[in-house]
């Protein structure tokens, strides 16, 4: 390991497991590409470090993301800047790539908060109606076990939280990569620096933006979960309530084609309307996802229960044309397919959280 173009094959391959988030951390990385590119003739001293794995995701997300990576990060810091606002009286400090520029597809939006108790965040991230996870992560740092908690909320870009004491706020956090002190902005220097990069951007105006858009999962999420409630015709859907059927076909959309997303969301969109009006819930469904489903989607949506007429020979023959006639026609059918299939007792499903999730890391894979 000690040959130099073995080690950089080992740091391209390392970079490349976290860039498709097949690892999370750098030692596992690091390990698992040893062993694929070397066997186990390597000795951890010969292992690449942090930084040089860290400029490979760089470059990885240059080639691979282009320009896209470059508005993607002034989005992500308007965001950071939208949430920290939000959270003044923690002392939020951003940190990490979206400071440094080192973005990546999927990226984290990184935030140091101070505060004894986690109780006033979570009270806050509640009643902005925000949806938040906390973990307690246990780190090792030169020979001392610590317990960092973690906060994590879902929004347009996923935040991660960490919550240190009070007493903590003027502390100088260390890199685990370069050993120096954590670069970090507060409010007032992330503003002056939105002001220098981005000169023609009017920050407060593009903060209220962000502010104003809608997240259409937490939407999705809104229109899915009264689902639980609608009672199906036990004839027809002898698995019990909507929601549960339409993750089922959820899943099984998934298992067809796990990488479009269009198709995934009809499929578990597809009956939102039955909590709504039940007498015409195709139409009632449409009207309330309009504008927050593209048209591929919708149409799939209207038409899948002329694919079920289809599939049981009662559609007429112009009607059959007309869909025949769409470059969608294929995956209308397996869509009726699976939601044929989606009726089964007692199958393990997904619930909405993770299907959403899904669906979210996905669209930001596509670079949304």
């Amino acid at each position: 390991m000690a040959n130099d173009k073995l080690r950089r094959r080992v740091a391209w391959e390392a970079a490349r497991l976290m860039y498709t988030r097949e690892e999370a951390e750098y030692f596992r990385a690091k390990l698992k590409a040893a062993r694929r590119v070397a066997g186990n003739e390597f000795k951890p001293s010969d292992l690449p470090s942090n930084r040089e794995i860290r400029e490979d995701i760089q470059v990885m997300a240059r080639s691979r993301e282009g320009n896209g990576q470059d508005a993607s990060l002034r989005q992500m810091r308007i965001e950071a800047l939208r949430m920290m606002r939000l959270l003044w009286r923690f002392r939020p400090r951003l940190i990490g790539s979206t400071l440094t520029g080192h973005v990546r597809c999927g990226s984290d939006i990184d935030l140091h908060v101070f505060s004894d108790t986690l109780e006033p965040i979570t009270a806050l991230l509640e009643s902005e109606g925000l949806a938040y996870e906390v973990e307690h992560k246990r780190v090792l740092t030169s020979g001392e076990e610590h317990v960092f908690r973690l906060v994590r909320v879902q929004d347009r870009f996923d935040f991660a939280l960490t919550v240190h004491p009070t007493d903590k706020a003027h502390h100088a956090f260390k890199s685990s990569i370069t050993g120096k002190p954590i670069e970090r902005a507060s409010i007032a220097e992330l503003e002056q620096l939105l002001a220098e990069e981005y000169p023609h951007v009017v920050l407060d105006q593009s903060v209220l933006e962000a502010e104003s858009k809608v997240d259409r999962f937490r939407v999705y999420e809104m229109l899915l979960l009264p689902l639980e409630q609608v009672k199906e015709n036990p004839r027809l859907h002898p698995e019990g309530d909507a929601l549960y059927h339409s993750l089922q076909v959820f899943e099984l959309a998934r298992d067809a084609l796990p990488y479009d997303e269009e198709f995934l969301l009809a499929a578990l969109l597809h009956d939102v309307g039955k909590a709504i009006d039940p007498k015409d819930h195709v139409a009632a469904g449409l009207e309330a996802l309009e504008g927050l489903i593209t048209p591929r989607t919708a149409w799939l949506i209207e038409h899948h229960p002329e694919a079920h007429a289809l599939r049981e020979g009662t559609l007429g023959a112009r009607a059959r044309r007309r869909l025949e006639a769409s470059e969608d026609y294929e995956e209308l059918k397996l869509l009726a397919q699976c939601d044929l299939a989606g009726r089964a007792r007692g199958v393990a499903v997904v619930d909405v959280r993770e299907a959403l999730d899904y669906l979210r890391d996905l669209a930001q894979s596509c670079g949304e």
